[in-house]
């Protein structure tokens, strides 16, 4: 008979890694119902007013996901900004919309940097999705794996008018959450139970008729800058989602059933 005999050491290793799993989902559970201050409440009730339609267990939720957000994300200013209480606050409160009610997680992301106003580049191609202002200025970039970077006034404006169609984190928040599945493509990892087959008929309906209403000259409900690829018109379909959502509804009833089953939300019924 072979007897097994497994080094002190190994067990040492595992013992450590047990522990500290442990320790991680510990802190995690109690970041989770972490609810924020009063102060911090208000001014996130202020800079983000969306925010304010939330169902109240939704409210919950979301500021207990703002408080793992700020223990696992590292804001840094760039150009000489200094990084308030407030832009932080305004910066999460818009990102953990996405995932207000989802299991989902920003696993990979450690930084956010922030930008005082639009920003120019002068990269060419790369794996990072942009929103330009015009033909130089960009207010927005999403990495995969990180980081994410964002125009403050953009960011500021973006959560301040919760009807615009315009919202430059929670667009760049989409293509993190859209990189999970190891690709940025505009297709997610869908909510158990949700079909890829009615996912990819809603999604390439809409962009369709997106792309050809623009050809024609046509408005547009969902912002003309989807019509880019399939990943930029998720990106701002999950924006016309938030700050539109009953006309979204009204003109897209398939693609909005999808986000909805998605994100696990449903804000056309918010007050």
């Amino acid at each position: 008979m072979t007897s097994w005999i497994v080094p002190g050491g190994i067990l040492l290793v595992a013992a450590l890694v047990l522990a500290r799993w442990l320790w991680r989902r510990s802190r995690r559970k109690t970041l989770l119902a972490t609810p924020l201050t009063s102060r911090q409440r208000a001014t996130v009730e202020k800079l983000v007013p969306l925010v304010g339609r939330l169902p109240e267990p939704l409210r919950a939720s979301l500021e207990g996901k703002m408080n793992r957000f700020f223990d696992q994300i590292t804001f840094r200013g760039i150009n000489g900004l200094e990084v308030t209480e407030e832009m932080r606050l305004s910066i999460a409160a818009q990102a953990c919309l996405l995932i207000v009610n989802s299991p989902a997680w920003y696993d990979t992301l450690r930084n956010v940097l922030v930008y005082p106003s639009a920003f120019l580049t002068d990269r060419g191609t790369h794996d990072g999705h942009l929103i330009h202002e015009g033909n130089h200025a960009t207010l927005g970039e999403s990495w995969a794996r990180g980081p994410v970077v964002l125009s403050w006034d953009d960011a500021l404006h973006g959560g301040l008018d919760a009807g615009d169609g315009h919202n430059v984190v929670i667009h760049e928040f989409a293509h993190q959450l859209d990189g999970l599945s190891g690709h940025v493509n505009g297709i997610p990892i869908l909510r158990k139970g949700q079909q890829y087959a009615g996912w990819e008929q809603a999604m390439l309906d809409a962009y369709r008729d997106h792309g050809e209403r623009l050809d024609r000259g046509e408005s547009t409900l969902i912002d003309p800058y989807g019509a880019t690829n399939h990943q930029e018109f998720f990106a701002e379909a999950i924006v016309t989602f938030f700050e539109k959502p009953r006309a979204l509804r009204d003109e897209r009833p398939e693609l909005y059933s999808q986000l909805a089953q998605l994100l696990a939300i449903d804000p056309a019924q918010w007050r």
